[in-house]
Formats: C-alpha cells, structure tokens, sequence
C-alpha cells in the first residue's frame, strides 16, 4: 500500500462526515486529517508513534500511548513504550515480568474478543476488577483512570495500542469512545504497517510465559483463583465455569487452606509480587 493509497482511504473514511457538516469539515476533523497526513509522511520512520499520538489527540484527549504485544504461546513483548507517563517500573517492567496475565486487554486478545478491533477497558474488566490487588497496583498506583486499545495483527503476535486518561481526569465518555471506534479502521492499518516492519518478537523458547500454577491445586482450583486474581465474585466465577456459586466457595476455601492464605491480597503476593 502506498502513501497516497492510504491517504485515500483515509479521505474516503471520512468524506461523508465532510460532507454533512454545512460549512465543511469541523475543527476537529480538519486537525485530525492534517495530523493523520503528517503520521503517514512519517510510517515506517521512528517519528511515526508521535506523530499518530498528535493526530489522535485532535479526535480525544488522553495522557498516554504505549503498546504491548502478545504471542500465541502466551508472552507478552514490548511493542511501544517510549513515552512512559508515570512509573515505567509498574506500567512496564513489572507488567512484562507476568503481571500482563491479570490485563483484561491481553484476555480479550486470546480469547479473539475483538470488538471491531478496538477494547475498551470498562466493557472488557470483570465484575470486581477494581477490588483487586491488580488493578490497586497497577492502575491506582500509577494514576490510570481509564484505557482503550486498538488491535493490531502483526506476524506472529497480536498487539495493543493503548489511550490512557491518567491523573485527576474523567474517563472517555461514549463520543470520545464512538470517535476511536470509526478511526479504528484507519489507525490499525497505519499502525499494522509501520510495526510489521519494524518489530520482530524474540523467539518464545528464550523466555516461558508467565502462568499461575501451584502443585498443591487441582486444576478447577487453579481456574478459580486465577479469576479471582482477575477480579471475578463468586457469582461471575460460577457463570464462567459453568458452577454454582457454592461449589466456587468451596472450590476456593479448598484452595485457601491448601495455600495457607486468606486474602485474594496473599493470593496476589504468593503469585506475583515478585514479577
């Protein structure tokens, strides 16, 4: 696909919103072609990142852009995290180190759940995902009040490029999330075609993908405290396994006692503090 192919596309996605408007494009639009001709002039360069942040900035606000990708085998890669706001250690480090395995994004990724290539992290999060010790450490801690993220397929791994709100900010309302959802198609192609190019994941025997496992659990013990970790009650545990609520109870006082613990707090710890 050539530079002026692209630029057709992105002209075609949007004449008809050109068009309705009764004195011609509206501001935003306007500053969201200009940005998207500057990210194109620069696809394949290293400058594209910051140039695509500047575009889709002129369609919603947000504080950062990084991305991680993920490969069948289960690892999690660096894709883009150049421009860190905040605590590169939580968001990044430790994220890679295994705590990626607890991300609602990186579930919906395996599990295919695409929704038109675009997540949005509060349809995405389980039912008590903001009591875990997940979400305290990784998004109370750094300030993360809300995230999207755009799927892209690139060989051999799937990718997300996240908008984060961070700080003393109000989450994405539905215009801002209905703007990203019809960028999308134009956002993962650029996206798609710089990084094809540009990234080449490690080979995965290098580095075992973070699991949770215990030899002292059964294996319906482990799925349970995995969604527990994931920010799951009993009641969405038992949809999602097929179980009554009280066969969970039981199923994770089992697994308590054979761990020794009390707390989806120690679960956390005896599991993850260290990655």
């Amino acid at each position: 696909m050539t530079a002026d192919s692209v630029l057709g596309l992105v002209f075609d996605r949007w004449g008809m919103d050109v068009a309705a408007t009764s004195g011609g494009a509206s501001a935003y639009i306007d500053a969201w072609n200009a940005g998207l001709a500057e990210a194109i002039s620069n696809l394949g360069e290293p400058g594209f990142p910051e140039t695509l942040e500047r575009a889709l900035r002129q369609l919603v606000a947000f504080e950062m852009m990084n991305g991680f990708a993920y490969s069948p085998g289960g690892k999690a890669f660096d894709l883009h995290n150049e421009r860190i706001v905040g605590d590169r250690v939580t968001i990044v480090d430790h994220y890679l180190a295994g705590a990626y395995i607890l991300d609602p994004f990186y579930d919906a990724v395996r599990n295919a759940k695409l929704d038109g290539g675009v997540l949005v992290m509060r349809r995405l999060a389980p039912d008590r995902f903001t009591e875990t010790e997940y979400f305290r450490r990784h998004y109370q801690a750094t300030g993360i009040v809300d995230e999207i993220g755009f799927i892209l397929k690139l060989p051999h791994v799937d990718a997300v490029l996240s908008l984060s709100r961070i700080g003393d900010v109000p989450g994405f309302s539905r215009r801002d999330i209905a703007r990203l959802e019809s960028a999308a198609p134009i956002v993962r192609a650029l996206a798609e075609r710089h990084w094809r190019a540009r990234f080449d994941p490690p080979r995965e025997e290098d580095d075992a993908a973070a699991t949770i496992s215990h030899p002292l659990l059964s294996k319906r013990e482990l799925e349970i405290v995995t969604l527990i970790l994931k920010g799951h009650s009993t009641y969405s545990l038992a949809a999602t396994l097929g179980l009554s609520p009280n066969t969970v109870k039981v199923h994770r006082r089992q697994a308590y006692a054979k761990l020794s613990i009390s707390s989806q707090a120690e679960l956390f710890h005896l599991f993850l503090s260290r990655r």
